[in-house]
């Protein structure tokens, strides 16, 4: 699908649920059993405060929601990628690249002028890696996820 076909907004008030089930359905997408699922699911949901703080983008093409990004602010021009999830039938599309990109924008924009090496960091699940490293991200170690596993970490450069 070419980008002009779908778009890139602030998550409203209200899509909480239906964000958090795309996210579910995405991590679920790469073969993850019923009990890794319900300990990732409070990773996963998107928190109504961070739509009300404007920390989460969302993609939507004509068949609706296609992915969903949140970051926080964890310091002077620094930002963790909450979540980063595309809807598994958009995967290869595009969609993911346009939302990374835009949510990279979405943080430069939060960054106060003059703020020293803004960058995002991002707790990548295994799946992720690959394309992280194709936006730009280099790895800079690993943590422990709430599900228990070590996941990569990695830094993006805005």
């Amino acid at each position: 699908m070419h980008p002009s076909h779908w778009r890139i907004r602030l998550a409203r008030a209200g899509e909480e649920a239906a964000l958090s089930e795309l996210a579910m359905r995405s991590k679920a997408h790469w073969g993850y059993d019923a009990e890794f699922m319900a300990r990732a699911r409070p990773e996963i949901e998107i928190n109504p405060a961070w739509i009300s703080a404007a920390q989460v983008l969302v993609a939507e093409d004509t068949r609706g929601l296609a992915g969903v990004a949140g970051l926080e602010r964890t310091g002077p021009a620094r930002f963790d990628v909450t979540v980063f999830f595309i809807d598994p039938d958009r995967i290869g599309t595009g969609i993911g690249r346009s939302l990374f990109i835009a949510l990279a924008g979405h943080a430069r924009g939060r960054c106060a002028p003059g703020e020293p090496d803004p960058h995002l960091t991002i707790l990548s699940d295994p799946n992720a890696e690959g394309f992280y490293r194709r936006m730009g991200a280099r790895r800079i170690g690993e943590e422990v996820a709430i599900t228990g596993r070590t996941l990569a970490l990695y830094s993006y450069a805005l």
